[in-house]
């Protein structure tokens, strides 16, 4: 009797598309703002992409725009809302541009300092490695539906990194980005892809 090989895990990482508040570069956090008609399209576009691709599991922040993002790539399975894949808590700094916030502090920065009453750096990389851990439990390959400075920190604690090196890892929006495994090392964590956005995607086989 033949057993079945698990499939290698691979996640996809979806940034939302466009809402109006990162057009304006405004911290969105909690915030439960919609896609812009633009960020539709973006989505839509990214859709083409993805569709082809057979998923294990589809994942999604609760957030509005990270949902309508989800629903517009147009993927088969139904996706189960992970709340660990929420946006950064920018708490007192919600709404701000990243400019404003340097004019009272000038050297802040989200991945060093955090935000008051909002989430901190320990806590973010807390989330980051608990969503992980349970990732490492599944097989195959499973679309992570969730926002840019979330998305940064996953990336920089899925190759063992600390919060702060999250700074080196920007998403634009409707990006797609992927963490795999080091098939000559499975037990390396790599970066397989990062922050390609719909044109810049050339064929289904850089997915692959």
């Amino acid at each position: 009797m033949k057993t079945s090989i698990p499939t290698p895990l691979r996640l996809y990482l979806i940034r939302h598309g466009e809402t109006e508040w990162s057009l304006d570069r405004r911290h969105t956090g909690c915030t439960d703002i919609p896609l812009t008609a633009n960020g539709e399209s973006e989505a839509r576009e990214l859709g083409k992409h993805l569709r082809d691709i057979q998923f294990s599991h589809v994942l999604t922040s609760s957030l509005k725009r990270a949902q309508q993002t989800c629903a517009l790539v147009g993927l088969d399975q139904v996706p189960e809302i992970e709340p660990d894949l929420v946006e950064w808590d920018y708490g007192d700094y919600e709404g701000q541009k990243s400019v404003d916030i340097r004019k009272e502090r000038p050297d802040w920065t989200i991945f060093r300092d955090g935000c008051p009453h909002g989430e901190m750096p320990t806590q973010i990389s807390d989330r980051a490695d608990r969503l992980i851990a349970r990732l490492r439990s599944l097989d195959g390959n499973i679309a992570l539906f969730s926002h840019g400075q979330f998305g940064g920190v996953l990336a920089a604690r899925w190759i063992g990194l600390t919060v702060d090196e999250a700074q080196h890892f920007p998403l634009g929006t409707a990006s797609i980005s992927i963490f795999a495994f080091d098939p000559h090392h499975p037990d390396v964590s790599v970066i397989a892809l990062w922050n390609a956005a719909s044109h810049e995607i050339f064929n289904k086989d850089s997915l692959s």
